[in-house]
């Protein structure tokens, strides 16, 4: 793994454990993602073959940060309580997209795109629900004022809502993953003397 794709990886995985705490993070902080991600490369389509070197990195700044203000000040607007909750991630979709960029992202084809990003939204879903289950012991609260969600048990482990908790669950998920796709290549280990 090259450098720049570490720190794009880096990135994602903070959106990821910062906003999963809930179903309704998850799903406000994909929602919010994909339109910015989706207008910003709109946009840099449209000027990408007209710009070169510095000049290509200073207008994907300028369009990222545009469009990412321009969209926290909506969610400011109509789901304050939800920004209030999430805010502080928000800010790193204009890095994101300028990340993406610099590693070529948009050069790929469209449905390796297409896979990667939905390869990004279903992992925290899944996530998102798992800490909401198993940390608040519900799953879906906070999606609706008026619905209390499905309550599955009284009590949760508190600590899977909380970041460390978040990592633990992701190794877990990580491991379980692993052990589905290579079952069969765990290594026989003899004991010599």
């Amino acid at each position: 793994m090259n450098r720049s794709a570490a720190i794009s990886n880096a990135l994602m995985l903070t959106l990821l454990l910062g906003t999963s705490e809930s179903l309704a993070g998850a799903l406000g902080t994909l929602l919010m993602f994909a339109t910015v991600v989706s207008l910003y490369g709109l946009c840099m389509s449209a000027l990408r073959s007209r710009l070169t070197g510095t000049s290509v990195l200073l207008a994907s700044l300028l369009l990222a940060a545009t469009f990412t203000s321009c969209a926290e000040l909506m969610v400011q607007r109509w789901f304050l309580p939800w920004q209030q909750a999430f805010g502080l991630y928000t800010s790193l979709f204009a890095l994101q997209c300028v990340v993406l960029e610099h590693n070529g992202f948009w050069h790929q084809s469209l449905t390796a795109r297409f896979k990667l990003c939905v390869m990004f939204g279903s992992l925290m879903l899944m996530l998102a629900g798992l800490r909401e289950l198993i940390g608040h012991g519900s799953l879906g609260r906070g999606l609706a004022e008026s619905w209390p969600g499905i309550v599955v048990f009284s009590e949760g482990l508190h600590l899977i809502t909380l970041i460390p908790g978040a990592f633990i669950l992701l190794a877990l998920l990580l491991a379980a993953r692993q052990a589905l796709i290579r079952p069969n290549s765990i290594s026989k280990e003899t004991h010599r003397p």
